[in-house]
């Protein structure tokens, strides 16, 4: 079955920035949710390693309570996003940019924290596509 053109455009979501867009928000709504969920297992790393060691004297508790409210905190920002890209994209960026900074300051890690620096690009281009492509509610009803 052939669709017209014009059917098969709004099928895959429109331009190709419509795409990146919703590419980015299914992305950085699963990726957080998922990576949050698993501080509480670390069945996909040991997550307190990640953790720098004056951090881990700033908080209480164990480094594994507090990846734990890491966790919360990352499972959240993946559920702003799917609601709220154009907040959800600079939560997530702003997230990043502090694990950067505690990545930075333990030997070994380098590697990802440029990774990170990476997705911290992505998050704010979807805070930035969001603009377009998923406008505040306020704009929405003025036009």
């Amino acid at each position: 079955m052939t669709l017209p053109l014009s059917r098969s455009r709004t099928v895959l979501g429109g331009d190709p920035a419509r795409q990146a867009f919703l590419l980015l928000r299914a992305t950085f709504t699963v990726a957080p949710i998922v990576f949050g969920l698993d501080k509480a297992t670390n069945l996909l790393t040991y997550w307190p390693a990640y953790l720098a060691p004056w951090i881990d004297d700033l908080v209480p508790g164990t480094a594994q309570q507090a990846m734990y409210a890491v966790g919360v905190v990352e499972v959240v920002a993946g559920v702003v996003v799917a609601i709220a890209p154009r907040f959800g994209g600079w939560l997530v960026a702003a997230w990043l940019a502090g694990i950067i900074v505690d990545l930075l300051t333990i030997p070994g890690f380098y590697d990802v924290a440029l990774r990170d620096v990476g997705l911290l690009a992505g998050a704010v281009a979807l805070a930035r596509l969001a603009a377009v492509y998923a406008p505040a509610h306020s704009a929405r009803t003025r036009a």
